[in-house]
């Protein structure tokens, strides 16, 4: 199949400060507003007076060289394009933004056309010690583009945004080959255009890339029924300041020693940069179904989950609140403050089961799947929590950035785990989250994906805010000495310090006791025989 692309114009950028398309932005609705001032103090904090951006501290003759690698109109050295992309979109992340600290500015945008342009600009940057960060969409929660500075000529962020084309396509063996600037709903729109579809549609689905997908082991939000993104992953090229690499994608499976795709799944950019993904794609579903279960408790629904994953009756999409989640309709966005969704006289947790496919393929899921959930002590509700769920599945982090707004902590974490210490962990960062940020702090949690042998749990954070300022300095204290006191807590209770969210930055520090010294020299070869130099990332990941 010939290369498929859309239009190369750039789409429209998240603004600094918040997340998503600003014309979705908007302050609390007020049964929202109502219920947090309940709890929560609210004082309308504004963000910082826009702070002129740093000059770039990268040589006007080393601009001068990327110029000539890439075309004056590919070497960007706009304030406002720099300034979008100054990290990513972490609470802390938009919290150092709204203060106006630019610390972590890049000095220059470059934006390649292909994988030969990439390996020409790592090429040149290990040249000259020019740190590089890749960049995809931005939508990092874990500092994933916080740049380290020191010891290097300059930074210089790669925008992946042209890469953005279908390159090959084999529908015979349902695999297609995908250009890692490509955000979700586009590559989503090119496959559709041959009846096919990826299925990968995590909460940052409307801006993430599919390179960023591969970099951070990305799972979405329908991963009981296709996956994560790395299960999809069949085959991948990368640039790296040592030359090509190409991995996979010559068979389904092989034994042909480690599997070195590995190294570049979840290397968030420290490693290489991945220029082309093939993965495996799927006919679109001719029909999509989602309804709400009633759970007396968490641990009953939980207890149900896991009873679906291990009897193979998976549905496509499977999620469980908490109580406390359920109790706020943080499920339904579109009902927050409003009547609770968990059924008649309130109490317990919802359940969104959702399937896809074909309309008898879905008909045999629904009874075997209502069968299970009925004999276990769920409550059907109907299509219409499930249908209001996927209405509003996108919608969080601009809640969030409404919370922001007006003074309140908000932040999620997540973390993954065996299903005999699910309840273990749970307590354990409740307890920890509420002991670090006081009396009032809501802790809310669903579990996100499950598997035969454990669940993600997910958990969301408000807290109040502290000291008021421009741009809120206090919540990022606060937030910072809670997220501590978490990944202590994950770590003391033996999970997994991240599921999908990726190690970047925030989780560094904490990745040695789950892989061990070994594990953490192991890294560090790899990153000396790949990057000698150490201009990738630089800091992300490794610890």
């Amino acid at each position: 199949m010939t290369e498929t692309q859309h239009d190369l114009q750039l789409q429209p950028e998240m603004p600094p400060t918040r997340w998503g398309d600003p014309a979705h932005a908007g302050p609390l609705p007020d049964g929202v507003r109502d219920l947090v001032s309940l709890v929560f103090p609210l004082v309308e904090t504004p963000a910082a007076a826009e702070v002129a951006v740093p000059a770039p501290a990268l040589p006007a003759d080393l601009v001068d060289g990327l110029r000539e690698l890439l075309g004056e109109e590919h070497v960007v050295l706009d304030d406002a394009v720099r300034r979008n992309r100054t990290r990513g979109k972490s609470t802390p992340d938009l919290l150092r933004q709204r203060a106006g600290d630019l610390a972590d500015v890049p000095d220059v945008v470059v934006r390649p056309g292909g994988h030969d342009d990439v390996q020409a600009v790592l090429d040149y940057a290990a040249e000259h010690r020019i740190a590089v960060v890749p960049f995809g969409g931005g939508t990092s929660v874990t500092g994933g583009l916080a740049v380290e500075r020191d010891g290097y000529t300059g930074v210089v962020s790669l925008d992946l945004g042209r890469m953005r084309s279908l390159l090959a396509l084999d529908p015979v063996s349902s695999t297609a080959t995908l250009g890692p600037g490509l955000r979700g709903p586009e590559a989503e729109a090119l496959l559709a255009e041959h009846g096919l579809m990826l299925g990968h549609f995590p909460q940052s689905f409307e801006f993430a890339t599919i390179g960023g997908f591969a970099a951070t082991r990305s799972s979405g939000q329908s991963s009981a029924g296709y996956g994560r993104f790395d299960a999809m992953v069949v085959g991948l090229r990368a640039a790296t300041p040592r030359g090509e690499v190409r991995l996979g994608g010559t068979a389904p499976s092989n034994a042909s020693g480690p599997d070195l795709r590995e190294l570049f799944l979840g290397s968030e950019g420290a490693f290489g940069v991945i220029t082309e993904v093939t993965v495996r794609v799927r006919p679109l579903p001719e029909v999509k179904e989602y309804e709400g279960w009633h759970w007396p408790s968490f641990a009953a629904g939980a207890d149900a989950m896991r009873a679906l994953a291990q009897g193979d009756l998976l549905p496509t999409v499977l999620r469980l609140s908490d109580e406390n989640e359920t109790a706020i309709n943080l499920a339904r966005p579109d009902a927050i403050g409003g009547e609770g969704s968990a059924g008649p006289g309130g109490g317990g947790c919802l359940m969104i089961v959702g399937y896809e496919g074909t309309p008898a393929a879905v008909a045999a899921k629904k009874v075997a799947v209502a069968a299970a959930l009925t004999d276990l002590g769920g409550t059907p509700l109907g299509a219409e929590p499930g249908e209001a769920w996927a209405a509003g599945r996108f919608n969080a982090p601009y809640l969030r950035d409404s919370l922001l707004d007006v003074g309140v902590i908000v932040e999620t974490l997540e973390t993954v785990t065996f299903w005999s210490n699910r309840e273990r962990l749970y307590a354990a960062v409740r307890s920890a989250l509420e002991s670090a940020l006081g009396e009032g702090t809501m802790v809310l949690c669903h579990i996100s994906h499950v598997y035969a042998t454990g669940c993600s749990l997910y958990f969301t954070v408000a807290a109040a805010g502290g000291t008021p300022g421009a741009g809120g300095e206090g919540r990022l204290d606060r937030w910072l000495a809670a997220k501590t006191a978490a990944n202590d807590a994950i770590v003391a209770s033996g999970a997994s310090i991240t599921h999908h969210h990726a190690v970047g930055t925030d989780h560094r520090d904490w990745l040695q006791p789950e892989i061990g010294d070994l594990g953490v020299a192991v890294l560090r070869a790899v990153k000396r025989e790949l990057d000698p130099a150490g201009i990738l990332n630089p800091g992300v990941l490794i610890p």
